[in-house]
């Protein structure tokens, strides 16, 4: 059996995407194309038609033909197995079954036919491997990619780093008087600011608690100034890694032209983060198969001056939560006070970088804590596979962002959709309806969605993926207030807490 071409056309004969597996002139390969809607006819129930010297095996695709050209030697039974398995491939690849479509997805379609035919003979492939093959997934490439995003990630940190240290020590400077901040010379200026040390300084946004003992406070900075060298070739950085496509996370956007550049500094003297994770394996039939919680809480100071503290916190039972603080926090004052402070109060806590105080870890199977319930429930009916999936939320905080993705089999039309609470979307290229809901909220605690696919098997939609985040964490842990050790007053500070999924399906 020998393969000549594989092709898509429109009813008119024109060619939209065609491979050929055996030498053959461009004018050839047209002529047998544009033949073709002549000899099917109308009417007709065949999948194929013969002339005095090739045979072609078709079938239609809304609009368009799936055609494979061979001689009249080979066998009919592989020819329509081969078309078979490039039926399902088209719109595996193909947004849409369209002229738009086919072409936008040309040489995607090109690379799946060519790891199903190899030099005119059909290769025993599935679509799943097919679907690897084009793919072309590299453990190598994603260490690779893996360690280049590690080292701009520390690159970044240090250069966040060291600004924070020149900021510190103009702060020190100006405060002991040996040193005054100085200021970009402006027109509206009547006399020159002088720089003591010859560096440039940078103007940080410090903490109003700092402003009283700084000296010059009475002083108003120009509102112009001079762009600094060092400040640039921070700013040409990032901005070189954000040409190569890189997602920067970066606390304080770069000042505007003219003006002092700011340190990329937290806007409190103290920060707060309270991060946890979840990962849920529900089961299809019902039940939890596992659910792991993992969360933490890191602390972060501004300044050496307000780092001897304690962190009041409140927290509730945390039944079957494991908490852990840091080696150096007082367990003791932890577990009596619900304090975390040093077991030495005359040390601070590090200035300038983060540190975790508090970790806690939690693993059951109690369908109750879960925060989101997925029930899937396929059937088939007259040839179709009706689809009903609903969720149920019972958690007493709002849920946000939420996405439930279904796995469906190839398709050559999107689902039909009966019912929605929220919005869905067809994705062909990965064969996934997505069903995304903004924010779950006493409003709608429940909701469901209903569609309808051609007949499949009900493994077919099974893992459901689950994705969505809160401002709210499982384990009830919050912030009452930072106390200063030094003067026993309440610190200012900031704090960010959020719920985020790291695996959440149903299987």
């Amino acid at each position: 059996m020998v393969v000549l071409a594989a092709s898509i056309v429109t009813k008119t004969g024109k060619a939209l995407v065609s491979r050929q597996y055996v030498d053959m002139s461009r004018i050839r390969i047209e002529g047998l194309l544009a033949a073709f809607p002549k000899l099917i006819g109308s009417g007709r129930q065949h999948t194929y038609v013969e002339t005095e010297n090739v045979r072609y095996v078709y079938q239609p695709l809304e609009t368009l033909h799936l055609l494979v050209v061979t001689n009249k030697s080979s066998n009919i039974l592989e020819d329509l197995d081969i078309l078979r398995i490039l039926a399902k491939i088209v719109p595996e690849y193909a947004q849409s079954l369209d002229e738009e479509g086919i072409t936008k997805a040309a040489f995607d379609l090109l690379f799946a036919f060519d790891e199903v035919i190899s030099l005119g003979h059909k290769e025993n492939v599935t679509l799943q491997q097919v679907r690897q093959n084009t793919e072309m997934e590299s453990h190598e490439e994603k260490l690779y990619k893996m360690i280049i995003q590690s080292k701009r990630q520390e690159a970044i940190q240090n250069m966040k780093q060291k600004a924070q240290e020149i900021d510190r020590a103009k702060l020190e400077s100006a405060k002991a008087g040996r040193g005054m901040p100085s200021y970009a010379p402006s027109p509206s200026m009547g006399s020159r600011a002088v720089d003591l040390d010859n560096t440039p300084t940078y103007m940080s946004q410090a903490p109003t608690a700092f402003s009283a003992g700084r000296p010059n406070d009475g002083a108003k900075p120009a509102k112009k100034g001079m762009q600094l060298g060092k400040a640039k070739k921070a700013n040409d950085f990032l901005d070189s890694l954000r040409a190569e496509g890189e997602v920067m996370n970066v606390e304080a956007a770069p000042a505007a032209v003219g003006a002092v550049a700011p340190m990329v500094v937290p806007s409190e003297p103290v920060s707060i983060v309270v991060d946890e994770k979840l990962m849920v394996v529900l089961n299809k039939d019902g039940g939890v198969e596992s659910m792991e919680v993992n969360g933490g809480m890191a602390l972060q100071v501004l300044n050496e001056e307000d780092s001897r503290l304690k962190v009041n916190i409140s927290a509730g039972q945390n039944s079957g939560f494991q908490m852990k603080t840091h080696p150096n926090i007082d367990k003791g004052l932890y577990s009596s006070q619900s304090v975390l402070g040093l077991k030495d109060p005359q040390k601070p806590f590090p200035a300038g970088s983060p540190l975790g105080i508090l970790k806690w870890r939690m693993q059951t199977t109690d369908e109750g804590m879960v925060p989101l319930l997925i029930n899937c429930w396929p059937s088939a009916s007259g040839g179709e596979s009706y689809v009903n999936i609903e969720y149920e939320s019972t958690t007493d905080f709002d849920l946000q962002n939420v996405a439930i993705a279904i796995p469906l089999p190839a398709l050559a039309a999107s689902p039909k959709v009966n019912q929605v609470d929220g919005d869905w979307r067809y994705d062909a290229r990965k064969s996934i309806m997505l069903w995304s809901i903004d924010i779950i909220d006493d409003s709608n605690r429940t909701g469901s969605l209903e569609f309808v696919v051609p007949n499949t098997r009900p493994e077919s939609f099974f893992p459901v993926t689950v994705n969505f985040n809160a401002t709210r964490t499982l384990c009830q842990v919050e912030v009452a207030d930072v106390i200063s050790l030094e003067t026993g007053n309440p610190i200012k500070y900031a704090l960010r807490t959020q719920l985020q999924t790291d695996g959440y399906e149903v299987v």
